[in-house]
């Protein structure tokens, strides 16, 4: 008997699941649950959060309305993007959207000229575009499994049910 050594055949706990699989999913869950402690933390007390920001963006030109408003909803953004990228739900969705976040907070922090921050958002977008890219190992999600229900047949006693008399 020949074993195979190339490492997306090797036997893992996990039948069916290449190493890729498993490694999208563990960078998805791992940036769902980031994203979801992002919003657990500054949901408790958004207006403190949006201060905060509002104080930061004072010597840019973007309106201290707007970027409360902007403060006010992230932690709702947050809240529901971890939620949905740690079960794997409207996958593609929450990864877009989530990229699209970055794209945002990039262009106010590039305008604050910090750019330590600006790196660090740098690694959540590139984090975003990689599980993107990769979006169609997606397996181990709520996405997958849906999506395998719905390619069952349907018994053949359950399509046509007998009339009611």
């Amino acid at each position: 008997m020949k074993l195979s050594t190339s490492p997306e055949n090797t036997s893992t706990p996990f039948p069916g699941i290449t190493n890729a699989m498993a490694g999208f999913f563990l960078l998805r869950l791992s940036l769902g649950i980031n994203i979801l402690g992002h919003g657990l933390v500054r949901i408790g007390n958004p207006g403190a959060f949006a201060d905060a920001l509002v104080q930061l963006f004072a010597n840019t030109w973007i309106p201290s309305p707007l970027v409360r408003l902007f403060a006010l909803l992230l932690p709702f953004i947050e809240l529901v993007l971890g939620v949905l990228l740690t079960l794997g739900l409207l996958t593609r969705a929450a990864l877009f959207t989530g990229g699209l976040v970055m794209v945002s907070l990039v262009f106010g922090t590039a305008l604050r000229s910090d750019w330590e921050t600006l790196g660090l958002q740098m690694i959540y977008a590139a984090l975003y575009s990689a599980l993107m890219a990769t979006a169609h190992l997606n397996r181990l999600s709520l996405d997958a499994r849906w999506a395998r229900t719905r390619n069952q047949p349907v018994p053949a006693s359950s399509r046509n049910p007998a009339p009611v008399p």
